[in-house]
This record gives C-alpha cells, structure tokens and sequence, in this order.
C-alpha cells in the first residue's frame, strides 16, 4: 500500500469528497479545519479519494448550495432524489431554497430500493435534462440518487455492474453525473461510499452497484436534518453504524488505516447512539452520530461479514429494514465468529473503555444496548416464518459480503445461523 505517493492512482479516481459541518454541529473533534486522507493501492484503485472536512465552511448548512453546484461541480440543473417519507417534511423545501430556483424532485424509491426504482429514475432524470443529482434522506434515497447518477449515461444494464471482480471497469467514467449527498438518517453511510444497493425484484436477490465515482462529491452533514427522526429509525440507522464498524473492524483483510477508522466508529456509537435516541433534540449527539455513521462506510472499504450477508436476504424478500435486521443477526454472528476475532473484541473492550476487556463483556454490552434501543432479540419478530431459511442460506453464501467474515461460513452454517437467530438461541 502507497499512503504518500499518489501518481500510480488512475486519473478517473483522482477525485476529492468534501464534507460539510455547520457550526452548531459539536463535533467531537480537537481539529476538522482541514483534514485529508489520501491514499491508493493499485489491486484496488477505489481506494483512490481524497477526504477534506470542514467544521466551518463556505458553504453552511444547505443554505448556500446553489453556487457551489455551479462553480464547482458544474450543475446547473440537478434533480431532488428523496423518498416519499423525507418529501412529507420540511427538508425538501429547506434544500430547494438553498438553490434558489425551481427543480424536479423524484420521489419513487422504496424503503430497500429497486433496480426498477433507479431505471424509472434514469428516465425522468433524462425528461427533465438534468446534470446532476442531489440525494436527500436515508440509504435508500441516496443509492437511488446515486444509481441514477451512475446509470443516466451508460448503455449496459445495472445488474452489469455488480461488485463482483472488476466489473465496474465496464462502466463509461465519463458518463457518470455528479452527485450532492445529504443524509438525513445517520446509519447507512452512503454519503462516503461508491456502491448502492438494489433489489432485483425478478430474482428477489439484493445486489451491491459499484464503481468509484458513484462516491458523492459534495458532502453536507447537518445534525437539524435528523432530529425529526423518530426514536426507532435512530436506533435502526446507529446500530446499522455499529454493524459497519464492527465487521470492518474484524474482517480479515489488511487495511489499517480503515481498521483505526472502525475502531473510532464503534466508541463513537457507545459515546452518543443512547443519547441520541432518548432525546432527539441533543444536537452534540446528532452530528456525532452523522459522523460515525461516514466514519463507517469508509471503513467497511476493509470489508463487512455474515451480520449483512444474513440481512440482505432478508430485507430483499421480506422488505424489513436494514439497520433494524443488522441489529437482530449481531449476537449471533459475534458468537460464530468467536473462535477467530476473541483478540480483536478484547481490544475494541479496552478501546471503549467497557468494565471488563473480555468477549463476552462486549457481547453483554451488544444485547444490554438492543434492550436499551428496544431492538427485538430474535427474527421471529420480524419474518412471518422460517419456510425461507434454505434459499435465504443460498443467497447469504453467496453475498459478496461473505468474503469478509473472519470465520469461513457454508450454506448450512447460514442456514443454522438463520434458525438460531429465529427461536433467539445464543
């Protein structure tokens, strides 16, 4: 790995994230005024991005945007992608104000969003002659706003571009749209990340889009976004943080500076998630949270594990929320997991300070924080039946998170996973 020395990253991922945080955004951090991460590896050039913060910038809040999309994005015409839930606020209006100007606004995107929900997008991007997107709310509206980003200017299906090998390389680089990302939920990470994920409803299979400059370019982090967000979503998205974190952090790849990254997340997420929760108005803890939640998706870059391998199954077939069944699959996987990352967990126990630096001290504080978040112990809660097990294990298989899990899983261990998580056997 390279952290210095730029000139072998390819030209189409020399590209700069800029994120955003308004001044009443307390974060916890001594210095944001300019930090920037470069780094770059020639087996994954995706790793290839420059991330610059800004705790009091130009641009404030989404006040200010619409010269920033002009002068440096060059959008002159960008389209609102949101879903329906987000359009029923006042957060919509606040962002076309900042433009100052009238726009379209695409609001057809499911809670687990389609591959049909970014083509019917692709469209209407297209009727409207847009040049740029701005994806406002949760995962689902920003990897919509991002698929149809991607996708207004290529020729190949979606499905074309899984994150399988080198299957982005198919895609046309120059075609790809700019894209504005502001979270209102802070949970998937999708702000920092260059992949969406999208249900093929034929196969009813969830599959992971990917290339580098699906990466949004513009950041805007802003705490007041998410206080309307109800207890049980900011309990979903934190954990869904947590989820990130904690499989990046125990995945056996080699990428250290994404571990540190992790690492941070998770005591974030102890620091602040509860807080949050019990009082939506704690601002501190907001912006924090929106943090962790970028802090994340950079880091899950080092890979993710069987938590998501088992949820996307899940959420593809039986439409349940994503953060929500990461938070249910967690005990069980740490558990599964245990002969192989013991030593791992033992130094997040120290890192975050829990009262005992052993496995099963930071398994109690996993299960003590889903009772305090009200998270359901078992899959029972929320699937109708176990009838599904069997094909649910096929696809979790073949998940390409499922790489990433520390300990090497077959079908029939997901298939059992998948059970002991139904009846609640730890």
């Amino acid at each position: 790995m390279n952290l210095t020395n730029k000139s072998k990253t390819i030209e189409l991922l020399e590209k700069t994230v800029t994120i955003f945080f308004p001044k009443e955004s307390h974060i916890d951090s001594k210095d944001l005024n300019t930090l920037e991460i470069t780094f770059s590896e020639e087996k994954y050039p995706a790793l290839g991005i420059n991330i610059e913060c800004f705790e009091n910038p130009k641009l404030n809040s989404t006040d200010e945007i619409k010269s920033f999309l002009s002068d440096n994005l060059k959008i002159n015409n960008p389209l609102i992608v949101t879903d329906p839930g987000i359009l029923q606020t006042d957060i919509i209006d606040k962002v076309i104000s900042g433009l100052n100007k009238k726009t379209n606004i695409y609001s057809d995107v499911k809670g687990n969003p389609t591959g049909k929900n970014v083509i019917d997008g692709v469209n209407y991007f297209k009727q409207g002659k847009h040049d740029g997107i701005i994806a406002v709310g949760g995962g689902s509206g920003m990897d919509t706003g991002k698929g149809i980003a991607f996708m207004a200017g290529q020729e190949r299906p979606l499905w074309d571009f899984e994150d399988i090998s080198d299957y982005w390389t198919r895609a046309n680089s120059k075609n790809i749209f700019p894209i504005i990302a502001v979270p209102t939920t802070a949970g998937t990470g999708s702000e920092t990340g260059r992949a969406g994920v999208f249900t093929n409803e034929e196969t009813k299979e969830k599959k992971i889009i990917f290339h580098p400059k699906m990466m949004p370019s513009i950041v805007i982090l802003d705490p007041n976004l998410t206080i309307a967000l109800p207890p049980n979503l900011t309990a979903f998205t934190g954990m869904d943080v947590l989820a990130h974190c904690l499989e990046a952090y125990c995945s056996p790849f080699f990428h250290p500076l994404s571990q540190g990254i992790a690492l941070e997340g998770i005591s974030i997420v102890k620091k602040y998630l509860v807080k949050a929760f019990n009082n939506p108005n704690d601002l501190e803890s907001r912006a924090n949270m929106l943090v962790g939640s970028a802090m994340g998706s950079t880091a899950f870059q080092k890979g993710l594990g069987a938590i998501h391998s088992l949820s996307h199954p899940v959420g593809a077939i039986y439409n349940t929320h994503h953060g929500l069944t990461n938070a249910v699959f967690m005990p069980y996987v740490l558990i599964k997991n245990k002969n192989d990352i013991e030593e791992k967990v033992i130094a997040i126990s120290r890192y975050i300070n829990l009262s005992h630096y052993t496995f099963d001290s930071f398994l109690e504080w996993i299960l003590q924080l889903r009772k305090d978040l009200f998270i359901p112990h078992t899959l029972k809660e929320l699937i109708e039946d176990g009838s599904k097990f069997n094909e649910m294990s096929k696809m979790a298989l073949d998940d390409p998170s499922t790489s990433g899990n520390p300990t090497k899983l077959s079908q029939k261990d997901f298939e059992i996973l998948y059970q002991n998580a139904y009846e609640g056997n730890l």
